[in-house]
């Protein structure tokens, strides 16, 4: 990769780490499908501006909207809710370690559903390993409430797999264009759950902060987000733009450790080392460089 490909992988790892951050800034304050729907809500608008000022044509058809709408929920409306509910109990940095499984998740989802990425020894390794460091992180929960929160960062994690898997078939699509639209459906399948259970209406105002927060969410981790990472895809390639996951927890820890007075623990510190090591034999480029 180019020096600008590297600057725009690093900023797009700070931007969705930033998300941890923007959701443990607001989660005390707001409830889950609310923060969501912010989330989703926004970026359709921010989306909606700027597809026809950069000339992205929008989604035509009602077999598209019908796929983006299983899209939305897969990567947004299950995912989103579950990383917000977690954070009600567990650290944002835990939580951006736990996401880190999403290639784990979506080795196994490939091999299951894809006939095309089946799963090989190195790779059954790597996923093994991964795993590995959930279950050492996930070592000093077991009996406490926190262990729910967990499994619901993983189910999180399992439900970006299944939306890739699923995405595949937007391969002809313009990236913004499938990015408007899944956002759009999930803000249209969150709206009426949230007008019923949160009832936004009865909500006391939120200060300013919790304001910026949902604003930093839609705009810069969602929507500016999205734009960067198809872009990296577009001139770096997929298997370049995977390297995101590994340095998506080290910006989502460091604000949740100075910004947010979280604590990092020796066993997160060792569970994510393994995570890393799994990512690593999966991608298989470092063991060719040993190699070489």
């Amino acid at each position: 990769m180019s020096g600008s490909d590297w600057l725009r992988l690093i900023v797009l790892s700070v931007l969705w780490g930033g998300s941890f951050f923007f959701v443990g800034v607001a989660v005390p304050v707001l409830p889950p499908l609310t923060i969501v729907l912010a989330r989703v809500g926004l970026a359709a608008l921010v989306l909606a501006v700027v597809l026809p000022l950069i000339r992205v044509p929008m989604p035509k058809g009602w077999r598209v909207w019908a796929a983006l709408a299983v899209m939305g929920f897969f990567n947004n409306v299950v995912p989103f809710t579950l990383f917000v509910v977690a954070q009600g109990q567990i650290s944002s940095g835990l939580a951006s370690i736990l996401n880190a499984t999403t290639p784990l998740w979506g080795v196994v989802v490939a091999h299951l559903a894809t006939r095309d990425e089946r799963l090989s020894w190195p790779k059954a390794l790597g996923v093994l390993a991964g795993f590995a460091g959930v279950a050492v992180m996930m070592g000093g929960a077991w009996g406490s409430g926190t262990v729910l929160a967990q499994a619901a960062c993983l189910g999180a994690a399992l439900s970006y797999a299944l939306a890739g898997v699923w995405g595949r078939r937007f391969r002809g699509m313009p990236p913004l264009s499938a990015a408007f639209g899944q956002v759009s459906c999930a803000a249209l399948m969150l709206l009426p759950v949230v007008l019923v259970v949160d009832q936004p209406w009865s909500l006391p105002m939120p200060g300013w902060p919790v304001l910026a927060a949902l604003v930093g969410l839609a705009v810069l981790s969602t929507a500016l987000a999205y734009q960067l990472y198809f872009g990296l895809i577009a001139r770096a390639g997929a298997v370049n733009a995977f390297l995101v996951t590994f340095l998506i927890p080290v910006s989502a820890i460091a604000l949740g450790v100075l910004v947010l007075g979280e604590a990092l623990l020796a066993r997160q510190v060792a569970g994510m080392a393994l995570i890393a090591l799994g990512l690593a034999v999966i991608d298989g480029r470092l063991w060719r460089r040993l190699r070489g």
